[in-house]
């Protein structure tokens, strides 16, 4: 007898065809975020990107290229979200405070959104036990909170590491939503032990890890990728409304061949705002959060 797939049982499956239409503020079908993942590392241990395969720790090669995005890429990411004049979700490691003292600041001052991203980008929190996957959401939540003045309403994982348990951990926490289940362009709501949580789109392609790191795809082509998934799903959303984040990490596109291309992409987007919702996670969250029940699947 054959034996079925394990199913996660956390959400039901449902075609994005068919589903109920609501529309974003502004009568706006297509909504889009810029997430900027600040990230810190340890020195000689743990987990890392490479710019080019490491050698016996401590790995100074690597290291250096991911710090120099807290110490530049950042700032410059700062200075073009400012011509902009667009919102970021800022996706945090807790440790950049202590590790980057000025960079959340920034961040702050001009009143972007503050999103959970665990402790350190050294660690994957799935393969922990559940008790101590528990503490490590617990320390990094307390610790935004208390630089923040609240505790932050979303969570990605580093490393998009999840455990079985983890949505029920994040509920327990108070999270409204998460963002490392990436398999759909709407939010939907998915089932936890201690209610539901929405699970907000996150890009897995319009990222620079996996396409810039791994796939080895360079600059200009990354930009000109954000810059037709954007035309296209405005296209679709014509029809359906449709969420579009791109995600970024300072110490890749902060490099100063890499921003001048991703300067034309998001300038490409930004022109556009007339038709679209530039906005945040959290406010995404908050708006579907706000539709009559049976709008949004799961819910």
């Amino acid at each position: 007898m054959t034996r079925a797939p394990a199913n996660h049982g956390r959400y039901d499956y449902s075609p994005i065809r068919g589903r109920p239409r609501y529309l974003w503020p502004n009568g706006a079908g297509l909504a889009v975020y810029i997430a900027i993942n600040l990230e810190c590392f340890a020195f000689g241990e743990g987990l890392g990107a490479e710019l080019a395969p490491g050698g016996p720790q401590p790995d100074v090669l690597n290291y250096a290229w991911r710090d120099y995005g807290n110490r530049v890429g950042a700032w410059r990411l700062i200075d073009l979200l400012d011509a902009l004049q667009a919102p970021a979700s800022v996706l945090i490691n807790s440790d950049i405070y202590a590790h980057a003292p000025g960079l959340a600041e920034a961040f702050r001052a001009r009143g972007d959104e503050f999103v959970g991203h665990g402790r350190t980008n050294s660690e994957r929190q799935g393969i922990l036990s559940e008790a101590e996957e528990a503490a490590l959401i617990a320390q990094a939540t307390a610790i935004i909170a208390r630089e923040e003045g609240a505790k932050p309403r979303g969570w990605l994982g580093p490393w998009i590491s999840q455990s079985r348990a983890t949505p029920d951990l994040l509920a327990e926490a108070g999270y409204d939503y998460l963002l490392d289940w990436c398999m759909d362009d709407q939010p939907i709501f998915m089932r936890t032990t201690h209610g539901p949580i929405l699970a907000v789109p996150y890009p897995q392609e319009i990222n620079d890890i996996p396409m810039i790191v791994a796939r080895k795809i360079e600059g200009a082509a990354f930009a000109q990728m954000i810059v037709d998934h954007f035309d296209e799903m405005l296209a679709q959303s014509a029809h359906e409304p449709l969420v579009m984040g791109v995600a970024l990490h300072p110490y890749i596109v902060g490099q100063p061949h890499r921003l001048r291309h991703l300067r034309r992409a998001l300038t490409h987007i930004a022109a556009h705002r007339q038709r679209i919702w530039l906005t945040t996670t959290g406010a995404i969250a908050d708006h579907v959060r706000a539709l009559p029940k049976g709008s949004i699947p799961g819910g």
